[in-house]
C-alpha cells in the first residue's frame, strides 16, 4: 500500500517519509515470521524469571517455533516457561503470524501515540524493529 498523505499525522519527522521513492508503503506479513534488524542483531535473550542469558538456545529454539509447533519457549537455567515475547531482548525484535513493514519510514520515526494506538487496536503489544536497508 502506497504512502499516503494522512501518514504525516503518524510520524515525528513528515518530510523524512518517503514520497517519490520506489519503495515507500506499507507491506502486511500473515504468516509466521521472525522481524529482527538487519544489521549487528545480538543474538542475546534473557529469560524474564531468573535473568540469565538464554540466547543460544532460544534462538536454537526457532527450529520448532517457526513451524508452528509451540509458541513459547522454556528457560533451560530454571525451567520458566513463557511466550517467547515474553522473554527479554536487547535489540527489540518480534516473533509473530502477523507483521507490519513500512518500507523507508525509518527516518521519519513514529510518534508513540501512533504505536499506543496501534497496540490498542490490534489488542496485542507492538514492538518496532528499525530496519535500514
Amino acid at each position: 500500500y502506497a504512502v499516503a498523505p494522512g501518514a504525516r499525522a503518524v510520524v515525528k519527522k513528515p518530510a523524512a517519509l518517503p514520497f517519490g521513492q520506489p519503495v515507500n508503503g506499507l507491506e502486511i506479513v500473515t504468516k509466521r515470521c521472525i522481524f529482527t534488524p538487519l544489521n549487528n542483531f545480538a543474538e542475546e535473550a534473557g529469560c524474564p524469571e531468573c535473568r540469565r542469558e538464554v540466547g543460544e538456545a532460544l534462538f536454537d529454539s526457532l527450529e520448532d517455533w517457526m513451524p508452528g509447533h509451540t509458541d513459547n519457549f522454556t528457560c533451560p537455567e530454571c525451567r520458566h516457561e513463557d511466550d517467547i515475547n515474553g522473554f527479554l531482548f536487547l535489540d527489540a525484535c518480534g516473533f509473530s503470524n502477523l507483521g507490519f513493514i513500512f518500507n523507508n519510514w525509518l527516518d521519519a520515526g513514529f510518534t508513540q501515540s501512533f504505536l499506543d494506538d496501534f497496540a490498542e487496536r490490534l489488542d496485542r503489544p507492538v514492538s518496532c524493529v528499525q530496519v535500514r536497508l
